[in-house]
Protein backbone atom coordinates (compact mmCIF):
# COMPACT_ATOMS: atom_id res chain seq x y z
CA UNK A 1 0.00 0.00 0.00
CA UNK A 2 2.80 2.41 0.90
CA UNK A 3 4.74 1.50 -2.24
CA UNK A 4 1.58 1.95 -4.31
CA UNK A 5 0.99 5.47 -2.91
CA UNK A 6 4.67 6.25 -3.38
CA UNK A 7 4.60 5.29 -7.07
CA UNK A 8 1.29 7.10 -7.65
CA UNK A 9 2.73 10.32 -6.18
CA UNK A 10 5.88 9.81 -8.21
CA UNK A 11 4.10 9.18 -11.50
CA UNK A 12 1.63 11.99 -10.84
CA UNK A 13 4.32 14.56 -11.58
CA UNK A 14 5.23 15.23 -15.24
CA UNK A 15 8.83 15.90 -14.25
CA UNK A 16 8.83 12.74 -12.13
CA UNK A 17 7.62 10.68 -15.08
CA UNK A 18 10.28 12.15 -17.35
CA UNK A 19 13.06 11.64 -14.84
CA UNK A 20 11.94 8.10 -14.07
CA UNK A 21 11.74 7.27 -17.79
CA UNK A 22 15.23 8.69 -18.34
CA UNK A 23 16.67 6.78 -15.39
CA UNK A 24 14.98 3.57 -16.47
CA UNK A 25 16.25 3.95 -20.03
CA UNK A 26 19.80 4.42 -18.80
CA UNK A 27 19.47 1.54 -16.34
CA UNK A 28 17.96 -0.88 -18.88
CA UNK A 29 20.53 0.07 -21.50
CA UNK A 30 23.37 -0.40 -19.05
CA UNK A 31 22.07 -3.74 -17.80
CA UNK A 32 21.46 -4.99 -21.37
CA UNK A 33 24.94 -3.98 -22.55
CA UNK A 34 26.65 -5.43 -19.48
CA UNK A 35 24.65 -8.66 -19.71
CA UNK A 36 25.49 -9.11 -23.38
CA UNK A 37 29.15 -8.38 -22.72
CA UNK A 38 29.19 -10.84 -19.80
CA UNK A 39 27.56 -13.58 -21.84
CA UNK A 40 29.86 -13.10 -24.83
CA UNK A 41 32.92 -12.93 -22.61
CA UNK A 42 31.85 -16.03 -20.67
CA UNK A 43 31.18 -17.98 -23.87
CA UNK A 44 34.55 -17.03 -25.30
CA UNK A 45 36.29 -17.89 -22.05
CA UNK A 46 34.62 -21.31 -21.86
CA UNK A 47 35.44 -22.00 -25.50
CA UNK A 48 39.07 -21.02 -25.01
CA UNK A 49 39.38 -23.18 -21.89
CA UNK A 50 37.70 -26.09 -23.71
CA UNK A 51 40.07 -25.82 -26.67
CA UNK A 52 43.04 -25.76 -24.34
CA UNK A 53 41.81 -28.89 -22.54
CA UNK A 54 41.22 -30.69 -25.87
CA UNK A 55 44.69 -29.86 -27.15
CA UNK A 56 46.16 -31.14 -23.88
CA UNK A 57 44.13 -34.38 -24.20
CA UNK A 58 45.32 -34.82 -27.80
CA UNK A 59 48.94 -34.35 -26.71
CA UNK A 60 48.59 -36.95 -23.93
CA UNK A 61 46.92 -39.36 -26.36
CA UNK A 62 49.71 -38.85 -28.92
CA UNK A 63 52.30 -39.51 -26.21
CA UNK A 64 50.56 -42.74 -25.22
CA UNK A 65 50.39 -43.80 -28.90
CA UNK A 66 54.13 -43.03 -29.29
CA UNK A 67 54.92 -45.28 -26.31
CA UNK A 68 52.83 -48.09 -27.82
CA UNK A 69 54.55 -47.63 -31.21
CA UNK A 70 58.01 -47.83 -29.69
CA UNK A 71 57.14 -50.91 -27.60
CA UNK A 72 55.78 -52.79 -30.67
CA UNK A 73 58.48 -51.55 -33.03
CA UNK A 74 55.82 -50.18 -35.36
CA UNK A 75 52.13 -49.85 -35.73
CA UNK A 76 51.67 -53.54 -36.29
CA UNK A 77 50.82 -55.08 -32.95
CA UNK A 78 50.88 -51.72 -31.16
CA UNK A 79 48.57 -51.72 -28.13
CA UNK A 80 46.63 -48.44 -28.33
CA UNK A 81 44.25 -49.27 -25.50
CA UNK A 82 45.84 -46.72 -23.14
CA UNK A 83 45.63 -44.01 -25.78
CA UNK A 84 41.98 -44.88 -26.41
CA UNK A 85 41.26 -44.68 -22.67
CA UNK A 86 42.72 -41.18 -22.50
CA UNK A 87 40.54 -40.12 -25.45
CA UNK A 88 37.45 -41.67 -23.88
CA UNK A 89 38.14 -39.87 -20.61
CA UNK A 90 38.27 -36.60 -22.55
CA UNK A 91 34.90 -37.38 -24.17
CA UNK A 92 36.34 -37.97 -27.66
CA UNK A 93 36.59 -40.77 -30.20
CA UNK A 94 40.17 -41.78 -31.09
CA UNK A 95 41.45 -42.18 -34.61
CA UNK A 96 45.12 -43.10 -35.17
CA UNK A 97 46.75 -42.88 -38.60
CA UNK A 98 50.22 -43.86 -39.73
CA UNK A 99 52.51 -41.60 -41.66
CA UNK A 100 50.88 -42.64 -44.97
CA UNK A 101 47.41 -41.69 -43.79
CA UNK A 102 46.19 -45.25 -43.23
CA UNK A 103 43.99 -45.70 -40.18
CA UNK A 104 45.62 -47.74 -37.48
CA UNK A 105 42.93 -47.31 -34.82
CA UNK A 106 40.16 -48.42 -34.41
CA UNK A 107 41.30 -50.82 -37.14
CA UNK A 108 43.20 -51.14 -40.42
CA UNK A 109 41.59 -51.22 -43.77
CA UNK A 110 39.87 -47.86 -43.48
CA UNK A 111 41.14 -45.50 -46.14
CA UNK A 112 40.81 -41.79 -46.23
CA UNK A 113 37.28 -42.05 -47.56
CA UNK A 114 36.19 -43.85 -44.42
CA UNK A 115 37.27 -41.02 -42.17
CA UNK A 116 34.15 -38.96 -42.71
CA UNK A 117 32.14 -41.26 -40.53
CA UNK A 118 34.41 -40.38 -37.66
CA UNK A 119 34.86 -36.69 -38.35
CA UNK A 120 31.24 -35.62 -38.17
CA UNK A 121 31.76 -34.62 -34.56
CA UNK A 122 31.38 -31.16 -33.10
CA UNK A 123 35.16 -30.58 -33.06
CA UNK A 124 38.29 -32.48 -34.15
CA UNK A 125 41.75 -31.95 -32.64
CA UNK A 126 44.88 -33.53 -34.13
CA UNK A 127 48.36 -34.13 -32.73
CA UNK A 128 51.44 -35.77 -34.33
CA UNK A 129 52.88 -39.05 -33.00
CA UNK A 130 56.68 -38.72 -32.68
CA UNK A 131 58.99 -41.68 -32.05
CA UNK A 132 62.79 -41.39 -32.01
CA UNK A 133 62.52 -37.84 -33.26
CA UNK A 134 60.47 -38.78 -36.32
CA UNK A 135 56.77 -38.29 -37.01
CA UNK A 136 55.37 -41.77 -37.50
CA UNK A 137 51.66 -40.89 -37.54
CA UNK A 138 49.01 -38.81 -35.95
CA UNK A 139 46.11 -39.03 -33.54
CA UNK A 140 42.78 -37.41 -34.14
CA UNK A 141 40.30 -36.82 -31.32
CA UNK A 142 36.74 -36.29 -32.50
CA UNK A 143 34.80 -34.59 -29.71
CA UNK A 144 31.06 -35.18 -29.92
CA UNK A 145 29.93 -33.01 -26.99
CA UNK A 146 30.32 -29.35 -26.02
CA UNK A 147 30.50 -27.63 -22.62
CA UNK A 148 26.76 -26.99 -22.44
CA UNK A 149 26.68 -27.50 -18.68
CA UNK A 150 29.29 -24.78 -18.10
CA UNK A 151 27.46 -22.41 -20.40
CA UNK A 152 24.16 -23.13 -18.65
CA UNK A 153 25.72 -22.31 -15.27
CA UNK A 154 27.29 -19.15 -16.66
CA UNK A 155 24.00 -18.08 -18.24
CA UNK A 156 22.10 -18.64 -15.01
CA UNK A 157 24.56 -16.57 -12.96
CA UNK A 158 24.77 -13.78 -15.51
CA UNK A 159 21.02 -13.54 -15.93
CA UNK A 160 20.52 -13.66 -12.16
CA UNK A 161 23.03 -10.86 -11.67
CA UNK A 162 21.32 -8.88 -14.45
CA UNK A 163 17.95 -9.28 -12.72
CA UNK A 164 19.39 -8.09 -9.39
CA UNK A 165 21.13 -5.15 -11.09
CA UNK A 166 17.92 -4.20 -12.90
CA UNK A 167 15.89 -4.29 -9.68
CA UNK A 168 18.53 -2.21 -7.90
CA UNK A 169 18.56 0.27 -10.78
CA UNK A 170 14.77 0.56 -10.66
CA UNK A 171 14.80 1.15 -6.91
CA UNK A 172 17.62 3.69 -7.17
CA UNK A 173 15.90 5.48 -10.07
CA UNK A 174 12.66 5.73 -8.13
CA UNK A 175 14.42 6.99 -5.00
CA UNK A 176 16.51 9.58 -6.83
CA UNK A 177 13.51 10.76 -8.84
CA UNK A 178 11.49 11.11 -5.67
CA UNK A 179 14.31 13.01 -3.95
CA UNK A 180 14.52 15.42 -6.88
CA UNK A 181 10.81 15.98 -7.48
CA UNK A 182 9.60 16.21 -3.87
CA UNK A 183 11.26 19.57 -3.04
CA UNK A 184 10.25 20.93 -6.45
CA UNK A 185 6.62 19.93 -5.86
CA UNK A 186 6.68 21.50 -2.40
CA UNK A 187 8.29 24.65 -3.81
CA UNK A 188 5.75 24.88 -6.64
CA UNK A 189 2.84 24.44 -4.24
CA UNK A 190 4.23 27.05 -1.85
CA UNK A 191 4.78 29.52 -4.72
CA UNK A 192 1.20 29.04 -5.93
CA UNK A 193 -0.24 29.50 -2.44
CA UNK A 194 1.92 32.56 -1.85
CA UNK A 195 0.84 34.08 -5.17
CA UNK A 196 -2.79 33.32 -4.27
CA UNK A 197 -2.52 35.53 -1.18
CA UNK A 198 -1.35 33.14 1.54
CA UNK A 199 1.57 35.01 3.16
CA UNK A 200 2.49 32.11 5.43
CA UNK A 201 3.06 29.66 2.55
CA UNK A 202 6.57 28.19 2.73
CA UNK A 203 8.32 25.27 1.05
CA UNK A 204 9.77 24.16 4.40
CA UNK A 205 11.50 21.17 2.87
CA UNK A 206 15.04 20.01 2.42
CA UNK A 207 16.54 18.65 -0.74
CA UNK A 208 19.79 17.44 -2.23
CA UNK A 209 22.32 20.15 -3.03
CA UNK A 210 21.04 23.11 -5.00
CA UNK A 211 17.38 22.05 -4.62
CA UNK A 212 17.59 22.46 -0.86
CA UNK A 213 19.30 25.82 -1.32
CA UNK A 214 16.55 26.86 -3.75
CA UNK A 215 13.82 25.97 -1.24
CA UNK A 216 15.64 27.85 1.52
CA UNK A 217 16.13 30.86 -0.77
CA UNK A 218 12.42 30.86 -1.61
CA UNK A 219 11.43 30.78 2.06
CA UNK A 220 13.87 33.61 2.80
CA UNK A 221 12.50 35.63 -0.11
CA UNK A 222 8.93 35.04 1.07
CA UNK A 223 9.88 36.21 4.58
CA UNK A 224 11.46 39.34 3.11
CA UNK A 225 8.41 40.05 0.96
CA UNK A 226 6.06 39.67 3.94
CA UNK A 227 8.32 41.86 6.07
CA UNK A 228 8.48 44.50 3.33
CA UNK A 229 4.70 44.43 2.98
CA UNK A 230 4.30 44.85 6.72
CA UNK A 231 6.74 47.77 6.68
CA UNK A 232 4.85 49.31 3.78
CA UNK A 233 1.55 48.98 5.61
CA UNK A 234 3.05 50.38 8.80
CA UNK A 235 4.61 53.24 6.85
CA UNK A 236 1.31 54.11 5.24
CA UNK A 237 -0.44 54.01 8.62
CA UNK A 238 2.29 56.07 10.30
CA UNK A 239 2.34 58.67 7.53
CA UNK A 240 -1.44 58.94 7.66
CA UNK A 241 -1.25 59.36 11.43
CA UNK A 242 1.46 62.01 11.22
CA UNK A 243 -0.46 63.96 8.57
CA UNK A 244 -3.88 63.53 10.14
CA UNK A 245 -3.16 65.54 13.29
CA UNK A 246 -2.04 68.84 11.67
CA UNK A 247 -4.62 68.49 8.90
CA UNK A 248 -7.41 67.99 11.43
CA UNK A 249 -6.24 70.98 13.45
CA UNK A 250 -6.06 73.11 10.31
CA UNK A 251 -9.47 71.99 9.18
CA UNK A 252 -11.07 72.68 12.56
CA UNK A 253 -9.43 76.09 12.87
CA UNK A 254 -10.39 77.15 9.34
CA UNK A 255 -13.98 75.97 9.82
CA UNK A 256 -14.19 78.05 13.01
CA UNK A 257 -12.96 81.10 11.12
CA UNK A 258 -15.33 80.43 8.21
CA UNK A 259 -18.35 80.01 10.45
CA UNK A 260 -17.47 83.08 12.51
CA UNK A 261 -17.01 81.12 15.72
CA UNK A 262 -13.54 82.58 16.26
CA UNK A 263 -12.05 85.88 15.33
CA UNK A 264 -9.03 85.77 12.98
CA UNK A 265 -6.78 87.31 15.62
CA UNK A 266 -3.04 87.01 15.69
CA UNK A 267 -2.94 84.17 18.23
CA UNK A 268 -5.34 82.04 16.21
CA UNK A 269 -3.46 82.65 12.96
CA UNK A 270 -0.17 81.81 14.65
CA UNK A 271 -1.63 78.50 15.85
CA UNK A 272 -2.80 77.64 12.34
CA UNK A 273 0.56 78.67 10.95
CA UNK A 274 2.29 76.31 13.42
CA UNK A 275 0.13 73.46 12.13
CA UNK A 276 1.17 74.23 8.56
CA UNK A 277 4.80 74.26 9.65
CA UNK A 278 4.34 70.87 11.33
CA UNK A 279 2.70 69.54 8.20
CA UNK A 280 5.55 70.91 6.11
CA UNK A 281 8.12 69.30 8.40
CA UNK A 282 6.48 65.89 8.02
CA UNK A 283 6.42 66.22 4.24
CA UNK A 284 10.03 67.43 4.20
CA UNK A 285 11.11 64.54 6.43
CA UNK A 286 9.46 62.08 4.05
CA UNK A 287 11.23 63.76 1.14
CA UNK A 288 14.55 63.56 3.02
CA UNK A 289 13.99 59.88 3.73
CA UNK A 290 13.23 59.16 0.08
CA UNK A 291 16.33 61.07 -0.99
CA UNK A 292 18.45 59.25 1.60
CA UNK A 293 17.25 55.84 0.43
CA UNK A 294 18.39 56.71 -3.09
CA UNK A 295 21.56 58.43 -1.91
CA UNK A 296 23.79 55.68 -3.29
CA UNK A 297 22.66 56.75 -6.78
CA UNK A 298 23.32 60.45 -6.22
CA UNK A 299 26.48 60.64 -4.11
CA UNK A 300 29.12 63.12 -5.22
CA UNK A 301 32.16 61.68 -3.52
CA UNK A 302 35.34 63.59 -2.89
CA UNK A 303 38.24 63.44 -0.45
CA UNK A 304 37.05 65.30 2.63
CA UNK A 305 37.57 65.48 6.39
CA UNK A 306 34.80 64.05 8.56
CA UNK A 307 36.01 66.10 11.55
CA UNK A 308 35.76 69.31 9.51
CA UNK A 309 32.23 68.34 8.39
CA UNK A 310 31.25 67.83 12.05
CA UNK A 311 32.71 71.23 13.00
CA UNK A 312 30.81 72.95 10.17
CA UNK A 313 27.53 71.25 11.09
CA UNK A 314 28.03 72.13 14.75
CA UNK A 315 28.64 75.78 13.86
CA UNK A 316 25.57 75.90 11.64
CA UNK A 317 23.37 74.32 14.33
CA UNK A 318 24.78 76.28 17.26
CA UNK A 319 21.74 78.54 17.63
CA UNK A 320 19.18 75.72 18.22
CA UNK A 321 21.58 74.03 20.63
CA UNK A 322 22.00 77.25 22.58
CA UNK A 323 18.25 77.83 22.55
CA UNK A 324 17.79 74.36 24.08
CA UNK A 325 20.18 75.31 26.88
CA UNK A 326 22.78 72.65 26.04
CA UNK A 327 26.53 72.79 26.74
CA UNK A 328 28.74 71.65 23.84
CA UNK A 329 32.06 69.83 24.21
CA UNK A 330 34.15 69.06 21.13
CA UNK A 331 37.20 66.90 20.46
CA UNK A 332 37.74 67.10 16.71
CA UNK A 333 41.49 67.64 16.52
CA UNK A 334 42.25 64.40 14.65
CA UNK A 335 41.99 64.55 10.87
CA UNK A 336 39.48 61.95 9.61
CA UNK A 337 39.95 61.76 5.83
CA UNK A 338 37.11 59.94 4.05
CA UNK A 339 36.05 59.60 0.43
CA UNK A 340 32.43 60.72 0.71
CA UNK A 341 29.77 63.27 -0.20
CA UNK A 342 30.29 66.22 2.21
CA UNK A 343 26.72 67.51 1.82
CA UNK A 344 25.19 64.12 2.67
CA UNK A 345 27.40 63.65 5.72
CA UNK A 346 26.65 67.23 6.81
CA UNK A 347 22.96 66.35 6.63
CA UNK A 348 23.48 63.22 8.75
CA UNK A 349 25.44 65.08 11.45
CA UNK A 350 22.88 67.91 11.46
CA UNK A 351 20.06 65.41 12.04
CA UNK A 352 21.90 63.98 15.04
CA UNK A 353 22.47 67.43 16.52
CA UNK A 354 18.80 68.32 15.91
CA UNK A 355 17.75 65.18 17.78
CA UNK A 356 19.96 66.14 20.70
CA UNK A 357 18.46 69.65 20.79
CA UNK A 358 14.95 68.21 20.62
CA UNK A 359 15.14 65.50 23.28
CA UNK A 360 17.75 66.76 25.81
CA UNK A 361 16.83 68.93 28.78
CA UNK A 362 18.29 72.37 29.47
CA UNK A 363 21.64 72.01 31.18
CA UNK A 364 22.51 68.70 29.51
CA UNK A 365 25.82 68.31 27.74
CA UNK A 366 26.49 67.24 24.15
CA UNK A 367 29.95 65.94 23.25
CA UNK A 368 31.14 65.61 19.64
CA UNK A 369 34.30 63.50 19.36
CA UNK A 370 36.28 62.11 16.44
CA UNK A 371 39.05 59.51 16.34
CA UNK A 372 40.46 56.69 14.26
CA UNK A 373 39.93 53.00 14.95
CA UNK A 374 42.03 50.82 12.68
CA UNK A 375 41.05 51.70 9.11
CA UNK A 376 37.85 53.45 10.23
CA UNK A 377 36.99 57.07 10.87
CA UNK A 378 34.78 57.27 13.96
CA UNK A 379 32.50 60.17 14.90
CA UNK A 380 30.62 60.06 18.21
CA UNK A 381 27.81 62.39 19.30
CA UNK A 382 27.03 61.73 22.96
CA UNK A 383 24.58 63.53 25.21
CA UNK A 384 23.59 63.36 28.87
CA UNK A 385 19.86 63.46 28.11
CA UNK A 386 17.17 61.07 29.32
CA UNK A 387 18.50 58.19 27.20
CA UNK A 388 16.70 55.41 25.39
CA UNK A 389 15.22 52.31 27.09
CA UNK A 390 17.07 49.09 26.26
CA UNK A 391 14.03 47.50 24.63
CA UNK A 392 13.71 50.47 22.25
CA UNK A 393 17.35 50.67 21.12
CA UNK A 394 17.00 48.09 18.30
CA UNK A 395 14.22 50.22 16.74
CA UNK A 396 15.64 53.73 16.88
CA UNK A 397 16.78 53.71 13.22
CA UNK A 398 13.44 52.48 11.87
CA UNK A 399 11.44 54.97 9.86
CA UNK A 400 8.57 56.73 11.64
CA UNK A 401 9.35 54.88 14.87
CA UNK A 402 9.16 56.84 18.09
CA UNK A 403 9.62 55.58 21.62
CA UNK A 404 7.12 55.98 24.42
CA UNK A 405 9.07 58.82 26.09
CA UNK A 406 9.51 60.67 22.79
CA UNK A 407 5.85 60.89 21.82
CA UNK A 408 5.42 64.09 23.82
CA UNK A 409 8.16 65.77 21.74
CA UNK A 410 7.39 67.16 18.29
CA UNK A 411 8.93 65.08 15.55
CA UNK A 412 8.17 62.55 12.84
CA UNK A 413 10.57 59.73 13.77
CA UNK A 414 12.41 59.95 10.45
CA UNK A 415 15.65 61.74 11.37
CA UNK A 416 17.62 58.68 12.53
CA UNK A 417 16.29 56.62 9.61
CA UNK A 418 17.73 59.26 7.27
CA UNK A 419 21.08 59.10 9.11
CA UNK A 420 21.22 55.32 8.74
CA UNK A 421 20.46 55.48 4.99
CA UNK A 422 23.09 58.16 4.37
CA UNK A 423 25.83 56.41 6.34
CA UNK A 424 25.02 53.02 4.81
CA UNK A 425 25.17 54.55 1.32
CA UNK A 426 28.80 55.50 2.09
CA UNK A 427 29.66 51.94 3.12
CA UNK A 428 29.67 52.79 6.82
CA UNK A 429 27.71 51.86 9.90
CA UNK A 430 25.80 53.76 12.57
CA UNK A 431 24.87 52.48 16.02
CA UNK A 432 23.18 53.74 19.18
CA UNK A 433 24.05 53.04 22.81
CA UNK A 434 22.37 54.21 25.98
CA UNK A 435 23.61 53.23 29.46
CA UNK A 436 21.19 52.56 32.28
CA UNK A 437 21.95 55.85 34.01
CA UNK A 438 20.84 57.92 31.02
CA UNK A 439 22.44 59.56 28.04
CA UNK A 440 22.71 58.46 24.42
CA UNK A 441 25.73 57.94 22.16
CA UNK A 442 25.37 57.73 18.38
CA UNK A 443 28.48 56.37 16.65
CA UNK A 444 29.21 56.77 12.93
CA UNK A 445 31.96 54.65 11.39
CA UNK A 446 33.22 55.24 7.85
CA UNK A 447 36.16 53.73 5.94
CA UNK A 448 39.23 55.96 5.99
CA UNK A 449 40.30 57.27 2.60
CA UNK A 450 43.38 55.60 1.11
CA UNK A 451 45.30 58.85 1.37
CA UNK A 452 45.01 58.56 5.16
CA UNK A 453 47.69 55.88 5.42
CA UNK A 454 50.48 58.37 4.79
CA UNK A 455 49.31 60.53 7.68
CA UNK A 456 49.52 57.80 10.31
Amino acid sequence: MIADRWFRSLLGSPLGRRLLAAFLFVALSSVAVLTAAALVGTAQGLTSAQQSDRRAAAARTAEAASVAYEQAGGWTGADLTAASAIADAAGARLIVQDDTGQMVWPGRGMGPGMQSMHTGAAAVVEAPVVADGQTVGSVRLAFTTTATAGRAVAWSWVLGAAAVALFTALAAAGYVTRRLTRPLQALTGAARRFAAGEPGARAATGGPGELGELATAFDTMADDVVRADQIRRSLAADVAHELRTPLAALQAGLEELRDGLREPDTARLVALHDQTLRLGRVVQDLADLSAAESAALSLHRTDTDLAEIARTALSAHQAPLDAAGLHIDTDLTVVLPVHADPDRLHQAVTNLLANAARYCHPGDRVAVRGHRSGDLAVLEIADTGPGIPADELPHVFQRLWRGQHARSVAGSGIGLAVVRELVTAHGGTVSAASPTGGGTTITIQLPLARTAWADR
